[in-house]
């Protein structure tokens, strides 16, 4: 049996992979990760990541942090500070640089957040009329963390930027007040990360909600810790806990982040995969489009056709936010448009499910159906206003190299009836 261990930022030093690293290269690791949390684990740096091709592995990429993920001002800044600063100062440049990333996109707290008689809930999303999303506050970490996260303010342990819910008591209070809401999305974080007895203390009470139809679980250990799955002291309580969603006749959607076919790979992915399958779970796959890991038309075919024998769903090809390192890991719109469409050209039938490219903004999920020119044509996939779902608009860029719906903007017409 797989024993999971873990590697933090103040456990850099006893990850035995980085001795071939030059001293630059570490520090350069550990500067960037002041900024945006690092976590590793054994599974990833022995069974994902391709040693003799450092730092080009595309899973070394997805992991470690690197130094072109921090604008080169505040780089520098951050390294010169570290080295003559007070502990003081080093604090406020590091907070000063998460506020300039934009910690919390797309109205996340300001427009998602749940009420109760103007009481708002902790750890509670509402931003769609039928979904709710739940972040159990023990689910907020993940067995390793990846570098484009959007949610890496929830890992910075700063309770300011967290969110993060302590009960379910609210959560069921809110779904009784709400019965339009059929889906709870447990997120994170990762859910995966709790153990059985906890998560059946949150997913017992949803059981007994008529109302709630699907229980959603996004999670990236199927590609981070398989052994979740399969070999682990709990895997069979956690397989039993899940069981019990299907077996009350609700849909148990696993949505699972691969960002690329490496991750597909090792023989206990498939173990895992078929594990859930057979307690009911309907696996369903997304990932950002990200530069230096997954840019290519021939590694989203690859993997999508991988998932599709894996007995998985592509779900989701969506756009780095506009949050953190978007700079470094966002395609323009043109050439992500292009990437996916070759990539679903090349696919077989079943395997070219996925919607995509889509950028999920304040208003809703947009997804990009066609470029000309300096003229974008896009469709919601979802908006808050249930009426504007669907809805095919045309917007035109205001950038030189537009890479987010920000750097668009739209033209008004009364035939599309938006």
């Amino acid at each position: 049996m797989e024993k999971f261990k873990s590697y933090t930022l103040g456990q850099l030093d006893k990850i035995p992979q980085l001795s071939g690293l030059s001293e630059e290269q570490i520090e350069e690791i550990k500067i960037v990760s002041s900024i945006y949390p690092f976590k590793t684990n054994n599974y990833v740096l022995e069974k994902l990541i391709d040693w003799n091709n450092i730092p080009d592995d595309p899973i070394f990429r997805l992991n470690f942090p690197h130094k072109e993920m921090l604008l080169t001002e505040d780089f520098e800044q951050l390294k010169q500070i570290r080295a003559t600063g007070t502990d003081e100062e080093i604090k406020e440049v590091i907070y000063n640089i998460r506020m300039r990333l934009n910690p919390h996109p797309a109205g996340q707290v300001d427009l998602n957040s749940a009420y109760i008689n103007d009481d708002k809930l902790e750890g509670i999303q509402h931003k769609y009329r039928d979904i709710l999303l739940f972040f159990p506050s023990q689910s907020q970490t993940c067995h390793a963390y990846c570098t484009f996260c959007f949610r890496w303010p929830q890992f910075i342990n700063d309770l300011d930027f967290k969110i993060q819910s302590k009960e379910i008591g609210p959560l069921l209070e809110y779904l009784h007040e709400n019965p339009q809401i059929s889906e709870v999305l447990f997120t994170g974080g990762d859910p995966m990360i709790m153990n059985s007895r906890v998560l059946d203390s949150y997913i017992e009470p949803l059981l007994k909600v008529d109302s709630i139809k699907t229980i959603r679980i996004g999670t990236k250990a199927l590609s981070y810790w398989p052994y979740k799955f399969t070999t682990d002291e709990d895997a069979e309580g956690m397989l039993n806990v899940l069981a019990k969603v299907t077996k009350a006749g609700k849909h148990l959607g696993f949505m699972a982040h691969f960002n690329h076919p490496v991750e597909l790979e090792p023989p206990v992915v498939k173990e895992a995969i078929d594990n859930l399958i057979k307690i009911g779970a309907t696996i369903r796959t997304q990932s950002p489009l990200l530069r230096f890991i997954n840019n290519s038309p021939e590694t989203w075919t690859k993997m999508w056709e991988k998932q599709v024998q894996l007995n998985c769903i592509p779900y989701y090809m969506f756009l780095p936010r506009d949050t953190g390192a978007q700079h470094y890991f966002a395609e323009t719109l043109e050439r992500a448009h292009e990437i996916y469409t070759e990539a679903i050209r090349n696919c077989t039938g079943l395997a070219s499910t996925a919607k995509g490219p889509v950028m999920s903004m304040t208003h809703g999920k947009v997804e990009i159906l066609g470029v000309k020119d300096d003229l974008y044509t896009l469709r919601y996939v979802k908006h808050r206003d249930d009426s504007k779902t669907f809805k095919v608009f045309t917007a035109q860029s205001i950038s030189p190299k537009p890479m987010w719906i920000g750097d668009l903007q739209e033209i008004k017409s009364e035939i599309m009836n938006y």
